[in-house]
């Protein structure tokens, strides 16, 4: 086989790390300056933008050490029996191009992930070395991600927490049914082992010694994981339970949720359609009602059909339709419980709602310039000049809010 350039490698491990939803895409557009003409580009290979806790977007590099590997995920287009050209980068080629294009003001940091080659331990060992060499030897403070190997000894998981911000390690699917018959080379019981020695170790770090002095820092950022959704016949209310499970077992920051999608010559047990990507979307919607507003599983899966959310409408309206009986609710009375459960009122709204109403009764126009989004909150709340009436009443309210019909076509 010819020997390939660093380039080569670069758009071939990019575009092989595109299926790992641990970093948010800033959804640019597709403009791109590798023809000569003009400046920057929002699609070179290997960048991806993802966002801080405040908001900003930053860019990452984000590439795959090698797509080579040792096991056979059926989902996986990196799967030893896959028919794909297969790269590798040596961990001075990673260090290299990271510090070249952090010089360059490319990107703010690495997220790095790997197919797993000769062992679980040597290829760990090599991730640590990538992130050891930019943190020591070259003095690198741009945020580093690790995708581990939860395989790997643990005392190289727990050395890479000591240079990396952030660890993930995927769970792979909702169940350990799934895992065992799509990935079986895959053991979820040390996956969760895993998990929770990263959770001791980042606690550890935390508390400081009888002299005062804290431990080195362990992954700052938290850990996170992804599912892939579609590929078993978990409904999303099992997904929602396993993410609920992980969120207070191990301390997770974030669980992304990857819809399946069909690779070349795979399982005849896998699906031929990918799903909607509307229903990954209704997954983090969903995701975040359970961290940021209180909601349960129990609450959400209510307003299901056969345990899958509704694409038609966001999970929180979904909830209200099958909840009319709590409704409408007076804005200047409710407690904050029942406010975040009002659709179209987020979480910012509801605090200025309740740091308002301490001073003087809220109106309408109140509500619209704090940020409310009043054409899907009005049929839900009444205020001081403002009653829904016939809006309250209607039974088709769920029309109001889906979708229109949309003509389809026939190729």
């Amino acid at each position: 086989m010819a020997r390939m350039t660093l380039d080569q490698k670069l758009a071939v491990l990019s575009d092989a790390a595109k299926y790992d939803a641990s970093c948010a895409s800033s959804g640019g557009q597709r403009r791109d300056s590798r023809d000569g003409k003009g400046i920057g580009s929002t699609t070179g290979s290997g960048i991806c933008h993802a966002y801080a806790p405040d908001g900003r977007c930053i860019s990452l590099l984000k590439i795959l050490m090698t797509n080579f590997c040792i096991y056979d995920c059926a989902y996986c287009v990196n799967r030893v029996s896959s028919n794909v050209t297969r790269a590798r980068f040596s961990p001075e080629e990673v260090v290299t191009l990271t510090l070249e294009f952090y010089r360059r003001n490319y990107i703010e940091g690495l997220f790095l992930s790997s197919g797993i080659i000769r062992s679980p331990d040597e290829t760990m060992a090599d991730m640590v070395r990538i992130a050891r060499m930019l943190r020591t030897e070259h003095h690198f403070r741009g945020y580093i991600h690790l995708k581990t190997i939860p395989d790997a000894a643990p005392e190289l998981i727990e050395e890479a927490g000591l240079y990396a911000d952030r660890l993930s390690i995927n769970v792979e699917l909702p169940t350990d049914r799934a895992v065992k018959d799509y990935a079986p080379e895959k053991d979820p019981a040390q996956i969760r082992r895993a998990m929770a020695d990263v959770r001791l170790k980042r606690e550890a770090g935390k508390e400081r010694s009888f002299t005062g002095k804290r431990p080195p820092r362990f992954a700052p950022a938290g850990q996170s994981t992804q599912m892939i959704v579609g590929a078993d016949g978990a409904d999303d209310t099992t997904i929602l339970r396993t993410s609920t499970r992980l969120y207070s077992g191990y301390k997770l920051r974030r669980v992304y949720y990857s819809a399946f999608s069909p690779i070349p010559d795979a399982s005849a047990a896998l699906p031929l359609i990918k799903p909607p990507l509307m229903r990954e979307h209704r997954l983090y919607q969903a995701d975040w009602l359970l961290r940021f507003y209180g909601f349960e599983v129990d609450e959400i899966a209510s307003a299901t059909s056969g345990g899958n959310l509704d694409l038609e409408v966001d999970p929180k309206l979904a909830w209200a339709l099958a909840n009319r009986h709590l409704f409408p609710l007076d804005v200047n009375r409710a407690e904050r419980e029942m406010l975040l459960r009002v659709p179209g009122l987020g979480t910012k709204t509801v605090g200025r709602i309740l740091s308002t109403r301490r001073h003087r009764t809220l109106r309408y126009e109140d509500l619209r310039r704090m940020g409310a989004n009043l054409k899907q909150a009005k049929p839900f709340i009444t205020l001081l000049d403002w009653r829904p009436r016939a809006l309250s009443d209607v039974a088709d309210l769920r029309a109001r809010f889906a979708p229109p019909p949309e003509q389809l076509a026939l190729f």
